[in-house]
């Protein structure tokens, strides 16, 4: 990322991803986060203007050795190449590391310009995989706004779902709550109070505010999620010393104070109309604790700032009966070798339907009142 002009690449981003400025990106290369020693290699697309330099379009863009760190999860696929005496990494990779968020993964200043430039997107990376040795292209978690050139190129469509939180022009918590049925309202507010009666206190904190002691406690946390499982955190620490110098406007954290320490933390991203939740953690089991830090919270700030959109992260089958709705993601994939390109748009395809009947069945665990009930 350090080769490519930060202003630039920001004017084709926009302004509503905090996860796609180049400011993010480069914090995850320079703290050693994302490497060739990671299993994350940078080789980031950009094209040019011939005549001026100008940057047109860009893409991020990862050769992997492994499949952490994603989210989409193809190691049956990896597991099917061995069977038969074929590699599967290197593989291609366009994604946010670590990040399963859905934005644009091509940028432009303009859906023409987008899809003018697609075909030689496509062609580069394909040049690049053979050059590479690399078996395959993935594109996960972009938003839809490319959807149909990646169709139209050929690549097989996978879909998944997540959960997110709608602010449905809510005044207030309350106001939220007013939408569940009596007794799933009843439960949440049971949540909230038991959060309370521990003697749990909330900060949130941002730019200045957040002090080295502060960020290394925080780390603390979000290493012992990964400890706790026998795992290392991807992230190091210096990754959060650059995003707090270089993003301090785009990022806060929401620490739980008892007893005058500090004993959990939950850091946040903003976008122009969206909020994303990402990294937790805590030094002992609370009860409800992670709910309310990590959702609760969110879902306040979000009202307070008329924010749109809360994406808390991948996964969660738990998020349905405190608000989340099921939405569908997407992730394309190029396959070189063809009998198994063929085997994994077979899987996709009906996969597909198994995930579209988990989503449907999903929303009649949404808390909401229906028409019959309060």
């Amino acid at each position: 990322m350090q080769e490519i002009d930060a202003g630039a690449w920001n004017r084709l981003a926009g302004s509503n991803s905090p996860f796609l400025k180049h400011e993010f990106l480069l914090a995850l290369e320079q703290s050693g986060s994302v490497s060739a020693e990671t299993g994350w290699q940078p080789c980031h697309l950009a094209v040019f203007a011939e005549d001026s330099k100008q940057l047109l379009a860009a893409m991020p863009l990862y050769l992997k050795n492994h499949s952490y760190g994603e989210y989409v999860f193809d190691w049956s696929w990896a597991d099917a190449y061995q069977r038969h005496g074929h590699a599967y990494y290197p593989k291609l990779l366009t994604a946010i590391p670590f990040t399963p968020s859905q934005s644009p993964r091509v940028l432009a200043d303009s859906p023409e310009r987008i899809q003018a430039l697609m075909p030689h997107i496509i062609s580069a990376v394909m040049k690049y995989a053979e050059q590479s040795g690399a078996s395959s292209w993935h594109i996960l978690f972009p938003d839809t706004s490319a959807s149909a050139l990646f169709a139209k190129a050929g690549l097989v469509r996978r879909e998944a779902c997540q959960f997110h939180w709608r602010n449905r022009d809510y005044q207030s918590f309350d106001g939220f709550l007013d939408t569940f049925s009596s007794r799933k309202r009843k439960n949440l507010r049971k949540e909230r109070a038991d959060v309370k009666a521990q003697g749990i206190s909330f900060e949130r904190l941002q730019g200045e505010e957040i002090s080295d002691a502060i960020w290394d406690r925080f780390y603390q946390f979000y290493q012992n999620t990964y400890h706790i499982r026998g795992q290392h955190g991807y992230l190091t620490r210096d990754f959060f010393r650059q995003i707090h110098a270089s993003m301090p406007e785009a990022a806060f954290l929401v620490m739980a104070q008892r007893h005058g320490e500090y004993i959990a933390g939950a850091l946040f991203f903003e976008g122009a109309e969206s909020l994303f939740g990402r990294y937790w953690g805590a030094s002992d089991d609370y009860q409800n604790l992670h709910f309310e830090t990590c959702y609760y919270q969110g879902i306040e700030y979000c009202i307070a700032h008329q924010l749109t959109l809360f994406d808390a992260g991948a996964q969660g089958e738990h998020k349905l009966r405190r608000g989340f709705e099921p939405v569908s993601t997407e992730s394309y994939h190029w396959i070189q070798e063809p009998a198994f390109r063929h085997a994994i748009a077979d899987f996709c395809a009906q996969e597909i339907d198994h995930v579209r009947a988990y989503k449907e069945a999903a929303v009649q665990q949404l808390p909401f009142k229906r028409p019959d009930n309060d």
